[in-house]
Order: C-alpha cells, then sequence, then structure tokens
C-alpha cells in the first residue's frame, strides 16, 4: 500500500471528519456520507459513491484508499454455516465464520493472521503469528458477508444492508492482543451512521490478558468471553501457555473487577478434552471459581485436530459436567459445534481447505443447548 495515502476504511469517524475537513477542505457533511458508504453500505471503491462529485471522487482517488479484504474461498457445511476465507491487500489468508439459526444470523470475526498465544490444542497456533489485522481488515469481514448474506438470500426491508445479527470476536488471533486495532473496530461497528450493531450483540473472545482485560472494560461497551479451559493452574499451565504468565486466580481477580451492565454475565469457554480436564472434580472445582462472579459456562466438546494429540469428550461425560456444574448453581449449556465438516468449528480455523477428515460427534438434545 503507498504509504501516502489514507486508509478511510481505518479511520474512526472523527478521524474522517479530521481528514474531510482539514486535509481535503471540504464541508463536515461530506464526512457523513463518506463513512455512510464505507460503513453502512459497505463501498469498496469512490466510484461507488454517486452523490459524491466527480472532482471529490478523483481527490479521494488521489488522496486516499479504501483496504478491503477480497474473497479467497467459500465452504459449506451440511448444518448451514459458511466459512470464508478472504485474502488482504499483501496476500495474507483469514477466515470468518458465518452461523445462520431462525433466531440470529452470527459471524464468528478475525481480529489476526495467525495467532501468538500457542494454545496446544488450536489448530490456529499451529500457524504462529504473522500480523494484526487493520480496522479496514476487521470490519472488512463484516461487509463482505452482509454482501454475501444479501446475495444468498434476498434480503430486502429494514435489514437490507445489515442481514446480521450478531458478532463474535472468536475467529482467528487473540483480540486483545491487537487491542488499538480492535477498540477502533468495535466503534466504527457500533456507529448509528455505520452498522449500529448493539453492544448486547458483540461478545469478545480472550484466553486472558489479564492486563488488557481492564482496559477493555473501561474503553468499550461489550460482552467479554473467558476461554478459561482448565479448572487449575497445572492443567492450565501445560494446554495454554499465557496461564504461565497470568494464573487463574489473576485470571479470576481481573474478571470479578470488570465492569458488567445490568443483567450481564461474562461467559467462560470451557473446551472439554477427553482425560485432561473433563473430570468430576474439575467441574467441582470450576464451580468453585465462578462462585462470586456473575457467569455462564459454554462447555464445547474438543472439535479434534489431526496430529495435536487431543480428543473429544463424549455426549455422556460432557452431560454429567454440564450437570454437575447445575447443581453447584453454575448456569451451563452445552455449545453445539457448528461447521465441523469443513473444519470452520471452535479451534479450527487454521486457512485449510476441505483436506482433512472431521467426525462430528452425536448431537445433544437441544434442551442442553445455549439459549
Amino acid at each position: 500500500m503507498p504509504s501516502e495515502r489514507v486508509d478511510l476504511a481505518s479511520l474512526s469517524y472523527e478521524a474522517l471528519t479530521e481528514f474531510v475537513t482539514q486535509t481535503l477542505g471540504e464541508k463536515p457533511f461530506r464526512a457523513k456520507q463518506l463513512f455512510r458508504w464505507i460503513h453502512q453500505r459497505g463501498a469498496s471503491s469512490f466510484e461507488e459513491m454517486t452523490d459524491l462529485s466527480k472532482p471529490l471522487r478523483a481527490q479521494l482517488n488521489e488522496r486516499a484508499e479504501l483496504v478491503v479484504v477480497t474473497k479467497d474461498l467459500e465452504q459449506r457445511s451440511i448444518d448451514g454455516t459458511i466459512k470464508y476465507r478472504f485474502k488482504t491487500h499483501d496476500g495474507k489468508l483469514i477466515e470468518s465464520v458465518y452461523m445462520p439459526s431462525p433466531e440470529r444470523r452470527t459471524l464468528c470475526v478475525s481480529t489476526q493472521v495467525g495467532c501468538a498465544m500457542g494454545c496446544r490444542f488450536c489448530a490456529t497456533a499451529t500457524l504462529g503469528l504473522m500480523r494484526n489485522l487493520t480496522p479496514a481488515e476487521i470490519v472488512g469481514q463484516v461487509h463482505a458477508v452482509n454482501r454475501e448474506v444479501r446475495a444468498l438470500e434476498k434480503t430486502t426491508g429494514p435489514q437490507a444492508l445489515r442481514p446480521l445479527t450478531n458478532l463474535v470476536f472468536m475467529g482467528m488471533g487473540e483480540p486483545l492482543h491487537n487491542f488499538e486495532n480492535l477498540k477502533t473496530s468495535l466503534a466504527l461497528l457500533q456507529h448509528e451512521d455505520g452498522p449500529n450493531f448493539s453492544s448486547r450483540h458483540i461478545t469478545v473472545s480472550t484466553v486472558g490478558l489479564v492486563p488488557m482485560i481492564e482496559r477493555f472494560g473501561a474503553e468499550t461497551n461489550v460482552k467479554l468471553a473467558i476461554s478459561l479451559n482448565a479448572s487449575n493452574d497445572e492443567v492450565r499451565d501445560r494446554i495454554m501457555p499465557v496461564n504461565k504468565k497470568w494464573k487463574i486466580a489473576d485470571l479470576m481477580e481481573a474478571c470479578r473487577k470488570f465492569p458488567l451492565k445490568q443483567g450481564r454475565r461474562i461467559t467462560f469457554e470451557y473446551v472439554l478434552m477427553a482425560g485432561v480436564n473433563d473430570t468430576d472434580d474439575d467441574a467441582a472445582r470450576l464451580a468453585v471459581l465462578l462462585r462470586d462472579v456473575p457467569a455462564k459456562v459454554n462447555l464445547i466438546q474438543y472439535n479434534e485436530n489431526p496430529g495435536l494429540g487431543y480428543h473429544s469428550t463424549v455426549n455422556d461425560r460432557a452431560e454429567r459436567f454440564r450437570h454437575a456444574l447445575d447443581l453447584a448453581g453454575v448456569a451451563a449449556f452445552i455449545r453445539a459445534n457448528r461447521g465441523r465438516d469443513i473444519a470452520a468449528a471452535c479451534g479450527q480455523l487454521a486457512n485449510s481447505e476441505n483436506d482433512r477428515t472431521f467426525v462430528p460427534l452425536k448431537p445433544l438434545k437441544p434442551a442442553n443447548a445455549d439459549p
């Protein structure tokens, strides 16, 4: 990318207004027009902005650019999930997962190319970290999938511009490791002249970067999810290297201090791996950890990745674990695994085509699903 051209899709509303008024010498209302084209309509070029004059569009082409992600691959699961692989301007590949249901249309968003956290059971960790995504590349996934869904479903009416209803930042990368770009992205996605997502419909997941959890709570207003996956430090040290720096006690203290809006809870994600973290003792310890935190637990039967050496907890054991938490007063749900057959489920995003065999587990009864 030529460094002298400004990527308008990565600018906050305030920064875009400053660019339009100070650099281009235009009236402030032009910034609103630009912002709406970029973040409400998902425009990928200035030529699309037909209510701007030709001289202004020419000036924009000279002084600025719109960095976009382009679709490289699309894979469809038997359960309706669609995995999109996008290519960035420099040829890097990232994945986003669209999960439709009767109640909502959810997109799982990536924040980095690869990941530096090194969780032993996660396919994304095998890539290492290549680089952070810019705000344009983060929100660009949302704009691109909105376009895809509009085309798929021929969406009309009030939802035509934004058929997606929910966003979960649980794709490739550790969101809080790319905090500034994440924060800008959240502001763009929540802006009333942009996609206008409600804070109640956005969830950001972290492996537990303790100092950043405090900043996240102070500087954003969306929901927090913690990828916990162990009930003691011995196991978490082994499967999640981040725990060697910030122990479970540190993480839980950060959660107790986290500012929660009325009625909200922190979601704790717990990937159940056979013989690793799925015993009755694990369930009892987990209940103790969460007893003074407004929490719900999403139990995820491990999505197996060949070569990593971990295996999924069977259905009966998963249900017994959930029941033990329920008896201890902890709200726990077994989350349905979506997109396993196309390597689109939790922990499977690694820019792979459908060249591996994934054996779907028999689902539990719908009554145990998270409502």
